[in-house]
């Protein structure tokens, strides 16, 4: 599990960890991930960053050679910040979501894959967003780097019908983490990361394909993707706004 060292990855940890799983928990964050898996006593941390293609390679034959193929890789490490393309010092931040939240995916699936292959069995779940369905006005970055995840999973998917390896894209809605805290407008059905961690957790243990959370957030999802241009320009272009600063 990548993103592993606070928020929504800490709570999808304690879940597993519920089920006496073996766990590999992956964060950038060295004390925090320490601090997270002596929660846990079969959790093994891998300080890595999902963006090092080598560092995440290192980590899946770590874990491979010690306990084997995993049954579930959870790619939810990801970063968002408020984003303006007019702004010279944005063109950055924009590279550093999407190569964390798409290519972050990416090398976290790859290593694990021939493995898994090989046993013919496990399943590989992306959290992407609700925020990917539509472009959302000042949050271009992350809206297109969930939009891309959303795509890339799909991709996935069909590339490994009948392998028995399973590919679950998660839509989170709004969760009560360190990434929401700054929000400066409501959130609705806004849930806590350990309901949130729960819901993923059995959208996962059902194979499903696509499972946007809470279940309100899927009929907003459906709404906004029907919503002709003109009448989503209309109603999105008041809309407040991420902050544009420090990623999150």
């Amino acid at each position: 599990m990548t993103g592993a060292s606070s928020g929504l990855g800490a709570a999808l940890a304690g879940c597993y960890a519920a089920r006496d799983a073996t766990l590999a928990l992956i964060a950038r964050h060295r004390e925090r991930l320490h601090a997270v898996a002596k929660a846990f006593p079969r959790a093994v941390p891998y300080c890595a960053d999902v963006r090092d293609g080598a560092a995440m390679s290192a980590v899946a034959r770590d874990f491979i050679d010690r306990f084997g193929p995993p049954d579930v890789v959870i790619a939810n490490a990801g970063v968002s910040t408020g984003t303006l393309t007019e702004y010279p010092e944005d063109v950055e931040r924009f590279q550093t979501v999407l190569d964390i939240n798409v290519m972050g995916l990416v090398k976290t699936f790859h290593p694990f894959l021939a493995a898994m292959r090989e046993a013919g069995r496990g399943t590989l779940a992306g959290i992407a967003s609700v925020a990917g369905v539509r472009g959302l006005p000042g949050a271009g970055a992350y809206s297109a780097s969930k939009a891309a995840a959303i795509a890339y999973l799909e991709s996935l998917r069909v590339e490994l019908r009948g392998t028995g390896i399973r590919v679950v894209t998660v839509c989170p809605g709004y969760i009560a983490t360190p990434m929401t805290a700054r929000n400066p407008y409501r959130m609705p059905f806004l849930l806590s990361a350990d309901e949130a961690a729960r819901r993923i957790v059995r959208a996962i243990d059902a194979g499903r394909r696509v499972a946007t959370i809470p279940w309100q957030m899927a009929i907003v999802a459906r709404i906004l993707a029907v919503l002709p241009p003109a009448l989503y320009d209309a109603l999105l272009a008041r809309a407040p706004r991420k902050p544009r600063g420090n990623l999150g």
